[in-house]
């Protein structure tokens, strides 16, 4: 089994400081539409595929794939308040295998609440709003997956620690293709 590098228990224990809140697993991720404009938005943490690897959800509707496939270079950013902390992590969309991507995909979607389902339940994302539509609350275990529902597997290739306590800030960096060695950096 491989070490995992160094920054993944830095960020463990920045989540472990937030406690039960629900902010400890929502990061922002950074995207270019078509158009070449910059998009934000904030996704749930889902776990870790591997040492630095990690996996995201959406709504295959929206216009995150699209964007990911034209441009599959992204930047996510996990600001953990009580720690004081903020990890930027880039990378890239992973293309996985097609019986790999969905057997994952029909893991994530057990592992996931009746409510958690419930947004593959709801119409598109982005359309205009039909008042006669339904949002439903929850959706039954024995749901089928959704064609809608995509994982979103990121191979991180640097990550930066930014810490805010005290004066001054501390920055650091890690990059893959460095061994994951710590790089200090100015603030």
């Amino acid at each position: 089994m491989t070490a995992l590098p160094p920054w993944r228990s830095l960020l463990r224990g920045a989540r472990e400081r937030e406690c039960r809140s629900p902010a400890a697993r929502w990061l922002q991720l950074a995207t270019v539409a078509p158009d070449g404009t910059p998009r934000v938005r904030t996704l749930v943490f889902r776990g870790w595929a591997n040492g630095s690897a990690l996996d995201l959800l959406t709504d295959g509707r929206s216009a995150k794939p699209a964007e990911l496939q034209q441009q599959p270079a992204v930047e996510l950013c996990w600001l953990l308040p009580k720690a004081r902390c903020q990890f930027r992590l880039g990378g890239a969309v992973l293309n996985l295998p097609t019986d790999v991507e969905l057997d994952e995909r029909q893991r994530h979607w057990q592992r996931l609440t009746p409510a958690g389902r419930a947004l593959w339940g709801w119409p598109e994302p982005g359309a205009p709003l039909d008042a006669a539509a339904s949002f439903p609350a929850e959706l039954a275990d024995n749901t089928p997956l959704p064609e809608h529902f995509h994982l979103l597997r990121i191979g991180l290739e640097q990550v930066e620690l930014l810490e805010l306590g005290g004066h001054s800030h501390k920055r650091r960096r890690w990059r893959r293709q460095e061994g994951w060695a710590e790089e200090l950096l100015n603030p």
